[in-house]
């Protein structure tokens, strides 16, 4: 039998639900996830939900961590972690993989483990792989246990770039030009993986971007003028993954548009504009989030702009059979044409976020915003759907 089919007892019908607001992880964007936790922590309706903080550790343990938020904050440029927040440097948390049971276990050595009750849903805020690729995901389903965002295929397509581009292709979305390198072809012909990238160049012009291919908040990301740069932006992007992409810059307007899922299906936000950044060559970690770089909301589009951006954003929400929310980035070129860049399932969630200031202009406040994605993560089943 399904979790989502258990009769529930008198208690869980009496008691608020409980979220577990999971946040840190091993990836390149532990910090920012920690900054992102201390935002949905705040925002959370006290009187609906009772909240349990678990925090992963840079080396993958789950622990328990202070009820926070204002610890959570980026302080003198410097990320927060969640060993400063974890209430021990031993203890973990366990969740059950048996559908049957949604409790949460802590242990710590030498002690007898304490349940620590039922969680009701989990508010994933995992920037990066081990987290918002598809990894927590899946456990979750395994555990039964409700979550807010994407599903287990929806999150690995949207957070490797590679297959990301090849579902939008096939649903005749607007790609730009890129080239994929894979770690085998990196290791074992080096030589010819250059050439291939500088016969791209040949092809779509310098300047290049080389990123990881699945990484986000523009972490690992060098622009890159000429050949001369090559080698050392493809140690920087393969710091973060072994496999990367080569793009082409395009010319023109960087615009992002918010999907929300309602009970009548996705709608889109508002669209922003990220104006050019004068002190960072792009839009780049330290301009998002460092130096709270900002965009324009609503972005200043035409009518027509604004509708067909927000189809857009709609269709790569649909594309990648995505749940809850997305943020999807566009180049509205030169040439007066929408080009995909890339979806995030979980997006950037941060008071300065530009995915909650799209709602926030768009009629959703942040509280709300968060209160909707732990509703319908209460109402959507886990498993086949």
């Amino acid at each position: 039998m399904s979790s989502e089919n258990l009769p529930q007892s008198t208690e869980q019908q009496l008691r608020k639900p409980r979220v577990a607001v999971v946040f840190g992880g091993r990836s390149s964007e532990h910090g920012i996830s920690v900054v992102t936790a201390g935002a949905v922590l705040n925002a959370i309706d006290r009187t609906k939900y009772d909240v349990l903080p678990i925090g992963i550790t840079t080396d993958g343990r789950w622990a328990l961590t202070a009820d926070a938020p204002e610890r959570m904050a980026i302080t003198d440029r410097k990320m927060p972690d969640v060993d400063q927040l974890a209430e021990s440097e031993e203890g973990g948390v366990v969740l059950s993989v048996d559908p049957g049971s949604r409790e949460v276990v802590y242990s710590e050595p030498g002690s007898v483990p304490k349940v620590l009750g039922e969680v009701d849903v989990v508010f994933p805020v995992l920037h990066g792989p081990y987290g918002e690729d598809g990894t927590l995901q899946g456990l979750l389903e395994l555990s039964g246990v409700p979550y807010v965002g994407a599903g287990v295929l929806a999150s690995a397509v949207g957070q490797d770039k590679e297959y990301m581009k090849r579902v939008f292709t096939s649903f005749g979305l607007p790609v730009g030009p890129y080239v994929v390198v894979r770690p085998r072809e990196w290791d074992n012909d080096p030589q010819g993986a250059r050439k291939r990238i500088t016969e791209f160049a040949g092809e779509h012009g310098w300047p290049l971007f080389i990123k990881p291919a699945r990484a986000g908040s523009s972490i690992g990301i060098t622009k890159v003028d000429d050949a001369s740069g090559l080698d050392e932006a493809i140690e920087e992007a393969r710091r973060h993954d072994p496999k990367f992409l080569v793009e082409s810059l395009l010319r023109g307007r960087e615009i992002e548009c918010g999907v929300l899922e309602f009970e009548d299906g996705p709608r889109a936000s508002v669209p922003a504009e990220i104006p050019p950044v004068t002190s960072h060559d792009f839009y780049d970690f330290e301009a998002k989030y460092i130096d709270a770089a900002s965009g324009i909301v609503p972005a200043p589009l035409t009518d027509e702009e604004t509708a067909e951006v927000q189809r857009l954003a709609v269709d790569a929400f649909e594309a990648a059979s995505c749940e809850g929310l997305v943020r999807a980035d566009f180049f509205l070129t030169d040439g007066g044409g929408f080009v995909i860049n890339e979806i995030n399932t979980l997006p950037g969630f941060t008071p300065i976020s530009m995915y909650p200031r799209m709602w926030q202009e768009s009629g959703v406040s942040y509280q709300e915003l968060v209160d909707r994605l732990i509703q319908a993560a209460l109402d959507r089943p886990t498993g086949l759907r």
